[in-house]
């Protein structure tokens, strides 16, 4: 369940936070949220990975049948066979 909260803060740093979680393609309150999390150890469903990582987990769709160690195999192949 989400809650609103209101907090006190800088305007400056507000503005700051703003533009960063726009270049981070994310919201203010998304940001404050995994950092409240990070404090209080209780990270969402990836707790060895950081936010950053946790934001890209299933934007790529694979096959089931995909071998990632297969084709990691490969390509390194390729590369160093040249």
């Amino acid at each position: 369940m989400t809650t609103k909260l209101t907090l006190s803060i800088e305007q400056e740093v507000i503005k700051t936070a703003k533009t960063y979680a726009q270049a981070k393609g994310r919201s203010l309150s998304d940001l404050i949220e995994n950092y409240l999390r990070t404090l209080s150890g209780k990270e969402p469903d990836n707790e060895e990975l950081s936010p950053k990582i946790s934001k890209l987990v299933g934007s790529v769709k694979l096959p089931k049948n995909y071998n990632y160690k297969k084709n990691l195999s490969e390509e390194i192949n390729k590369k160093f066979s040249k």
